[in-house]
């Protein structure tokens, strides 16, 4: 029978407090989301606010103005976490509430009985009165002036609201507008439509038909389409030359699936065209807009932000942290002195709350040091790529960063996901810098950044109408010593975004095909 034995083992073990694992995610983060967390954070701690200026002035302060804020490196109490020499980071944190103005000191305050009553309702008035808010010297301000941006559905229900129609054909429109989505197609179909117009007698299918034809003579053209071919289809009266829209529209109507894959030689031979003209029309169909919703109304694009901008000074490359990019947050020295004056054991959450300011501050040092750090390490050794382009891009590692800057490769992928360096030729992500060393013919190592700038090259001097095969650029490039493997030159082809030798291929139209 088996007995049980009790022994100690003695482990070590690396394990992370749940304050460097906060750091480490605050690293990794990308600027929108570092500021979104960055906010979170000064809602609900009352020891760190925004700061209004670099100098600290507009902090609080009392009667006599000497008792104000301090900038963040005076904050910081001489703790390790320094993002350099030099004046404090400063940059305002986006979705700061603004204060009260100066007209609200001057407002009475309310009294009880009647004089308080009125006073309530000229407040409610004040604040959410007319939207036409005039300046001290009775002008419009410079928000009331501004452009109301206007959406897809409110541009065509403008249009049909000038058009001789009854209420019933009216209502039937609008319908039909409200099921758009933001590409401008009705989707839902028509006999599903009839039962939410909610009219009586119910509409039959040929009036929703009638009243979608209505819809789609509207501004933009294209609009109410039902798929791709009827998007195009009404668009069409747009090309003027006649012959060339019957074969425009004969193209669309009954080879849309060639037209996609760029088949001209197949097309002409459908249609018993000339291959020119067949890609003048084929060149002419593509100008139309398949999206006609996305030409009314906002669209969201996102843009990036730069987190480090390189510029060059004095013939050198100079790297330097974007001030956009980097909150103005600093410690509220005026909480904090009289928390210490008045702590008690009452008060340990307040306690937390400022050992997690002062956590948050070190932290937002230490993550745009880290970044500047490893910035300054890459340009340095990519000095030909911002002088020369993607074709003296040379190969680098993780691991050569991270022995320059002095951190753990791990780091070194955590600060390069997500963040962006301006610089002469675009604005680039940290990770485009690095890529693996391919050895040429002659022993010398080149990047595959490199390659792909080659590759892009070479397809770019290619003949429109007889392009390069990926095996005919593989041979290109062994010609200059380059051993690259056909499939890896499909995927760098991939990766930039460029189309098979099919799609690629063009027949020069002559220029009286279509009047332009």
């Amino acid at each position: 029978m088996n007995s049980l034995d009790l022994r100690a083992d003695h482990r070590q073990t690396q394990t992370l407090s749940p304050r460097l694992q906060h750091a480490v995610r605050l690293l990794q983060m990308s600027s929108l989301d570092f500021a979104a967390t960055l906010r979170d954070t000064l809602g609900r701690n009352p020891f760190l606010e925004v700061e209004e200026g670099s100098d600290g002035a507009d902090g609080p302060e009392g009667a006599d103005g000497t008792e104000g804020t301090q900038p963040l490196d005076a904050a910081m109490d001489g703790e390790a976490g320094s993002a350099g020499p030099g004046e404090p980071l400063a940059v305002d944190v986006a979705g700061e509430v603004p204060g009260a103005t100066a007209a609200d000191a001057d407002m009475p305050l309310a009294h009880d009985g009647a004089d308080g009553a009125d006073s309530d309702r000229d407040l409610w008035a004040a604040d959410g009165g007319s939207g036409l808010k005039r300046a001290e010297d009775g002008e419009l301000s410079a928000l009331d002036l501004m452009a109301v941006e206007t959406s897809l559905n409110d541009h065509l229900r403008g249009q049909l609201n000038v058009l001789p129609l009854s209420q019933r054909d009216l209502l039937l429109a609008h319908a039909i507008v409200e099921s758009l989505d933001d590409d401008g197609y009705l989707r839902t179909p028509l006999q599903e439509l009839i039962g939410v117009t909610g009219l009586d007698p119910a509409p039959d299918l040929q009036e929703m038909q009638i009243a979608l034809k209505r819809v789609q003579s509207l501004d933009p053209a294209g609009v109410g389409a039902r798929d791709v071919g009827e998007c195009l289809l009404l668009q069409l009266p747009a090309i003027t030359c006649s012959d060339m829209r019957a074969l425009a529209q004969a193209i669309i109507t009954h080879h849309l699936p060639a037209l996609a894959a760029r088949d001209v030689p197949g097309l002409a031979r459908h249609l018993a065209e000339t291959p020119a003209r067949v890609e003048a029309a084929c060149d002419r169909i593509r100008r139309l807009d398949p999206r006609p919703g996305w030409r009314v109304g906002s669209s969201h694009v996102p843009y990036v932000v730069p987190d480090v901008i390189v510029k060059k000074v004095r013939g050198q490359w100079a790297v330097q942290i974007n001030p956009a990019v980097v909150p103005k947050v600093r410690l509220n020295q005026v909480y904090a002195k009289l928390f210490a004056r008045h702590r008690t054991p009452a008060n340990a959450e307040l306690g937390a709350h400022l050992q997690e300011a002062r956590w948050t501050l070190r932290n937002v040092e230490q993550r745009f040091s880290t970044i500047l750090d490893v910035a300054e390490a890459i340009v340095k050794r990519q000095q030909n790529f911002l002088n020369y382009g993607a074709m003296a891009m040379k190969p680098l590692g993780l691991k050569e960063i991270a022995e320059e800057v002095g951190i753990h490769e791990s780091t070194v992928s955590r600060v390069t996901n997500n963040k962006y360096m301006a610089t002469p030729v675009g604005v680039l992500e940290l990770k485009y810098f690095f890529s693996r060393a391919m050895i040429s013919a002659n022993g010398s190592a080149c990047s595959g950044t490199a390659i792909r700038g080659l590759i892009k090259d070479i397809i770019e001097a290619e003949s429109h109408e007889a392009p390069l095969s990926d095996a005919e650029i593989t041979r290109q490039l062994a010609e200059q010593g380059l051993v690259v493997a056909r499939r890896t030159v499909t995927k760098y082809r991939q990766m930039l975004k460029i189309d098979a030798v099919d799609r690629r291929r063009r027949v020069e139209a002559p220029r009286s095909v279509e009047p332009r």
